[in-house]
């Protein structure tokens, strides 16, 4: 009996086993995240000083540095579409500390290029997106077309012979033409710069008829009379640009296409640590301050409503834009 009594003590401890490991680990995340943080934080940036990334990211910090009590480094590591500082936070420690502020381009890239060195699935934890920025399709004023319906008629009576610029192969800019080529069922030829700014002057100039670039760069321009505006490429009308029309009332309906930006921490980030930082993301994203800063610059706050809810969003935009790299047969460079 004695022996029996033992046998069934050592059973029950080994079921309880998983149980204690389970409770020493939540015990674990919810020490690390009582304590989290208590040294600075890096954000990555992985675009250059002075761009759209680095500028949305230089607004929400400070104030996300006041939520969480601990000093924010934001650090520059721009390259390869964005890959250089993806690399560098997919590679570093899952503690919180060094964080990744994400770009619409991390979800492109796997599709465009050739060599990508992370895996979005693998190697990150999602946080939040933070903002989202319209396109515009803007146009040379020489353009004869002045609505988007003269301009799709235009295009369809001139397959192949109308232009438009991009910031690069691959590149947003391009992606969002393909998916308005596809849903307006034209055929354009496209003219990669390298970078929204050369393409951007190519079509102030002329030389070029039409692009998509963000409305916080082309907006300047178009209330001065150098571009010819046909329509935001959100869902609805821009706070920013209230008179100007969306591409999907003014011609093209159900067409919608953002630029977005994020916060991911490395893979294996502890849950609790996770949530703080989804918890002071929302709210520095709330603060009137920063509200009236994104909004001088035609972004819009746009928190996801759990860090599962930006992965599964993240996860979404990966499949769109595969499908329209696939359906315009852009081969990787």
């Amino acid at each position: 009996m004695a022996g029996a009594k033992s046998v069934g003590g050592r059973a029950i401890a080994v079921a309880l086993m998983p149980i204690l490991v389970c409770a020493i680990a939540l015990c674990a995340s919810g020490a690390i995240a009582a304590d989290y943080p208590n040294r600075n934080i890096t954000l990555i940036v992985p675009s250059p000083p002075g761009g759209g990334t680095d500028t949305q990211a230089r607004i929400l910090v400070p104030r996300l540095s006041q939520l969480l009590g601990q000093t924010i480094v934001t650090e520059n590591r721009d390259g390869a579409s964005g890959n250089i500082g993806a690399e560098v936070v997919a590679k570093a420690a899952p503690d919180g500390y060094t964080l990744l502020a994400m770009i619409s381009s991390h979800v492109i890239n796997p599709f465009v290029l050739k060599r990508v060195p992370y895996d979005l699935d693998r190697d990150f934890t999602m946080i939040s997106r933070t903002v989202t920025v319209p396109g515009i399709l803007v146009g040379n004023p020489s353009l004869r077309a002045k609505t988007l319906k003269e301009l799709i008629g235009y295009m369809k009576a001139n397959p192949g012979k109308v232009a438009f610029g991009s910031a690069g192969v691959g590149s947003l800019s391009h992606l969002v033409v393909e998916l308005f080529e596809q849903e307006a069922g034209v055929n354009l030829l496209h003219v990669p710069y390298r970078g929204t700014q050369p393409a951007l002057n190519d079509v102030l100039a002329g030389q070029v008829a039409i692009m998509i670039p963000d409305l916080t760069i082309a907006l300047g321009q178009i209330r001065d009379g150098g571009l010819r505006a046909y329509g935001v490429t959100s869902a609805a009308r821009s706070p920013a640009a209230p008179d100007l029309p969306t591409i999907a009332e003014a011609g093209l309906p159900g067409f919608e296409a953002v630029q977005w930006f994020g916060v991911a921490a490395p893979a294996g980030t502890p849950a609790a640590v996770v949530a703080k930082l989804h918890a002071a993301v929302t709210a520095a994203l709330d603060d009137k301050d920063v509200k009236q800063r994104y909004a001088a610059l035609a972004m819009t706050p746009a928190p996801s409503a759990s860090p599962q809810d930006y992965a599964k969003f993240v996860h979404d935009e990966g499949v769109r834009w595969g499908k329209v790299v696939a359906d315009a047969n852009i081969v990787a460079q």
